[in-house]
């Protein structure tokens, strides 16, 4: 269902503008202050169920990313900025939880050198083509 273009001139209006980033600055500072609670309070060390499904599906996750990442930018499709954006932010994610959850041996290796040589530049082409798709890319036919 598409929005009206009352509803998107209501969501631009200064006032809900001003509005949404007073309260995402709000949320922000309590996020801070729960950081604060977390850093103290949880343990070091945890058994987690279902370790690799959730490594599994976050891999899967970027993967996907990147096909359509990559199919919309041979498309050169604007809505690249959206999904690649995402896929950046996703791989920067796997890399901190690879370095910080890997065992203090050649794991923590492997996790960073992964991270720089695969994860990390990754991220920068994503993030790159997300900040110049606004000049090269086209609206769909």
């Amino acid at each position: 269902m598409a929005s009206s273009p009352t509803t998107r001139s209501a969501l631009l209006r200064p006032s809900t503008l001003h509005l949404a980033g007073w309260g995402l600055l709000a949320v922000a500072v309590l996020l801070l202050l729960w950081i604060g609670v977390l850093a103290v309070t949880l343990p070091d060390t945890a058994h987690v169920r279902n370790w690799a499904e959730a490594w599994v599906g976050f891999d899967l996750l970027e993967s996907a990313g990147l096909v359509v990442t990559g199919w919309l930018v041979l498309r050169r499709d604007p809505r690249v900025v959206v999904v690649a954006s995402a896929t950046a932010a996703f791989l920067i994610a796997d890399a901190w939880f690879d370095i910080v959850t890997s065992q203090p041996d050649w794991d923590v290796v492997q996790a960073t050198v992964l991270a720089l040589v695969v994860e990390l530049p990754l991220a920068a082409i994503c993030a790159a083509i997300a900040f110049t798709a606004p000049r090269w890319a086209r609206a769909p036919a």
